[in-house]
């Protein structure tokens, strides 16, 4: 089940760019289950495209698997690659959900990207596949409103 993986269990660089990282996927014990799987990436950081300072982001990636599941840790290496990766929040946001689906093909997916501000501004961005799946139990994100996201 898990022998096609390059970076479980061994040592894994971090790609330079996200486009150079492999975000692996392993099958769904559970293919015919409705039910929802939920990343937090709360350091996730990447550079300012014109400035080249750094942003920061709380990110929370739910999606309703389907045949694929993503692997955890070729998830953290994709995500840490954008530490280097000039992008606007947009675009790292719905770049980031849009691999996701790429590689495992959810039934469906929803991101919040929650970003700390810039120039005295939060910026949060989401973004989803379309309407969840009957069913499916959706719970609040847990990020609240910015008051210092803490």
């Amino acid at each position: 089940m898990t022998d096609h993986l390059t970076q479980l269990g061994r040592p894994a660089a971090i790609p330079e760019t996200p486009e150079r990282a492999v975000l692996e996927t392993v099958a769904n014990p559970h293919p015919g289950e409705v039910y929802l799987v939920r990343f937090v990436a709360p350091e996730f950081t990447s550079l300012c495209p014109i400035t080249g300072q750094p942003d920061f982001a709380h990110l929370v990636i739910d999606y309703a698997p389907d045949q694929r599941l993503v692997e955890s840790k070729s998830l953290k290496i994709f995500l840490a690659s954008y530490r280097n990766h000039g992008a606007f929040h947009e675009d790292c946001t719905i770049g980031v959900a849009k691999r996701v689906v790429a590689a495992a093909a959810p039934r469906w997916l929803r991101i919040g990207g929650y970003w700390y501000p810039r120039g005295g501004i939060p910026i949060d961005v989401f973004w989803q596949t379309g309407e969840p799946p009957a069913g499916l139990w959706l719970p609040d994100q847990g990020v609240p409103p910015y008051r210092g996201r803490g």
